[in-house]
């Protein structure tokens, strides 16, 4: 069985490319059985949730089938040949919405409230912080690094909407490895300022504040290019902490 220990970078989708070339390569043809979750999990390093979410991606696309107790049995060769990361292909296959058996509504025109966002912002972005110093790729440290130089640029140009602190948020949540992270904060974070923030803004932000918050951001990059999970978390917390302090302030 061809398989190498799986990197801690989106565990879930290396191990289902690496199924997915498996198969394609001919190791386990249609008809066949892979090897069990237990077995998978020994030979790659990993958890058996992690391959549990891998096989379910695979059966998703139609490849394998998976029989609960009986193994998973190999359906049909992945029909392109080039393809990669299958677990971004899974999730792209259904567009999220409100279910409608819930009384729920889905309106991203709706504003949150200021403080109800850094509020939000305080429980997650610490741990994708940490998530990013453990998992972050070489490449997206480096859009990380990218992301603060905008971040500076913008301070130096006085900007107002300041793409560069929130793309530098927006790219550690990236960096987590964690799907429903990134999303979670692309969705807070990815949208044009409202009137209400617009407005906290204008009222309460000190002349020094983007300099400090970037001075901040430098700890936090500092922390995840360390690889140092505790120290990013408590880096974010503390830059998040100071923000909510400044716009609270009497």
């Amino acid at each position: 069985m061809a398989l190498e220990a799986i990197q801690t970078r989106r565990i879930y989708s290396q191990i289902a490319d690496q199924l997915c070339d498996l198969i394609r390569r001919g190791d386990y043809p249609p008809g066949s059985f892979l090897p069990s979750e237990r077995d998978l999990a020994a030979a790659l390093e990993v958890s058996r949730s992690s391959v549990r979410e891998a096989l379910i991606a695979l059966e998703v696309l139609g490849l394998v089938d998976v029989r609960v107790g009986a193994g998973v049995e190999v359906l049909r060769l992945p029909e392109d040949a080039n393809s990669q990361d299958v677990m971004r292909r899974v999730m792209r296959m259904s567009q999220p919405e409100p279910d409608p058996e819930l009384p729920v509504t889905l309106d991203l025109s709706v504003e949150i409230p200021p403080f109800a966002l850094l509020q939000a912002r305080r429980l997650v972005e610490p741990e994708t912080a940490a998530l990013a110093a453990e998992n972050a790729s070489p490449a997206q440290l480096a859009r990380l690094r990218a992301a603060f130089d905008r971040n500076m640029r913008d301070n130096r140009e006085g900007s107002h909407t300041n793409p560069g602190d929130r793309q530098f948020h927006i790219t550690i949540a990236q960096a987590s490895g964690n799907p429903a992270y990134e999303m979670l904060i692309t969705l807070l974070l990815g949208h044009r300022y409202g009137t209400m923030f617009t407005h906290l803004q204008r009222l309460y932000t000190p002349e020094d504040m983007p300099f400090r918050s970037e001075q901040e951001h430098w700890e936090v990059l500092k922390a995840i290019m360390a690889r140092d999970p505790a120290a990013a978390r408590s880096r974010m917390a503390y830059h998040l902490d100071a923000v909510i302090a400044i716009f609270g302030r009497e």
